[in-house]
């Protein structure tokens, strides 16, 4: 196996399904927030073309509807009681209803065509409706007719789904099973250090480090040489390094900070024949889009010149895989 270090994005693609609890009503500010998301990623992907890198989207797959009939059409045959009401999609619809038939801020098929369209990405799930696999109320059943649904709506857009991440990063070792009887041979997996441990939420302490440790280097996880990372048994989990947070105005040194952590990470990761997984929910630049593509075009611009000095590969999640199992 080569030494060179690979670089993989991912982006948890939600719209407001995945802000329900945050964004409870769909008010004035929830609106403008995900109509700068929608515009955003045009841009992003323009980013992601120019530098050719190769970028996994997982998708929420109740963005894949047209609208609201659609919708309704394509409800699973089960779906999830959680005893929290407030992180279910579905109790959510029930309640306040959608904004109109081709609701923006819930159904972005034409944006799914646009990613699908540009060169070097991937469609992955982010489950069918933003499932939460640590919660109370739900099943393994449950969860395997969520995933059913998520491949099957992809299906009708030509699109075979092989990489997952699941919301909040919550899994348990018992659903991957699941995934690999539906053809999904890779999901995104937590940084190997405590405070990023698998959990239905965070306490001020994590909460703490997690932010901390985006700005300075605390106790992050130890790099991860392309050749660590397990194949003995699928999906292979493939896990994050850093999460990309948003350029905020009134932060000028903290952005500063953090964009340099990214950069250095990224160095490293390529002298070393590191594995290098960024990740960011694309409505993270909805409230300042415009700072947070000029970020993303510098992390760019590193990314190419850290290619042609040092050959670090851009790869999508399900690339990674295919070039690990390939090396067996």
């Amino acid at each position: 196996m080569h030494s060179k270090g690979v670089f993989s994005i991912s982006l948890d693609f939600e719209l407001h399904w995945g802000c329900l609890e945050n964004k409870k009503i769909l008010d004035q500010s929830a609106k403008l927030y995900f109509s700068n998301t929608r515009a955003a990623i045009p841009k992003m992907l323009e980013i992601f073309k120019s530098s050719e890198l190769h970028v996994t989207w997982a998708i929420v797959g109740m963005l894949f509807n047209k609208n609201k009939t659609e919708w309704e059409l394509n409800l699973p045959n089960e779906i999830p009681p959680f005893i929290d009401k407030s992180i279910s999609a579905y109790e959510w619809i029930n309640t306040n209803g959608f904004y109109d038939e081709e609701d923006p801020y819930h159904f972005a098929p034409q944006l799914i065509q646009q990613i699908k369209s540009t060169p070097f990405q991937e469609i992955g799930t982010h489950t069918y409706a933003h499932y939460f696999c640590l919660e109370k109320g739900q099943t393994k059943d449950h969860f395997r007719e969520d995933i059913k649904k998520a491949v099957e709506i992809a299906q009708l857009y030509n699109i075979e789904i092989k990489s997952l991440v699941f919301p909040r990063n919550q899994f348990t070792a018992d659903y991957l099973s699941v995934c690999t009887d539906f053809g999904i041979t890779a999901v995104r997996t937590n940084p190997d250090i405590w405070y990023w441990k698998p959990a239905t939420s965070a306490n001020f302490i994590t909460k703490l480090f997690r932010t901390g440790d985006a700005y300075l280097k605390l106790f992050s996880a130890k790099p991860i040489n392309v050749k660590e990372i397990n194949i003995s048994q699928l999906p292979l989990q493939l896990p994050a390094t850093r999460l990309y947070r948003s350029w905020k105005p009134k932060f000028k040194i903290q952005n500063t900070y953090k964009l340099n952590r990214i950069l250095n990470e990224m160095s490293a990761a390529a002298k070393n024949g590191y594995y290098y997984h960024l990740w960011w929910h694309p409505h993270n630049f909805g409230n300042n889009p415009n700072g947070c593509l000029q970020e993303l075009e510098c992390i760019s611009n590193h990314y190419k010149m850290l290619k042609n000095k040092y050959g670090f590969e851009s790869q999508t999640m399900n690339e990674t895989t295919q070039f690990l199992l390939s090396s067996k």
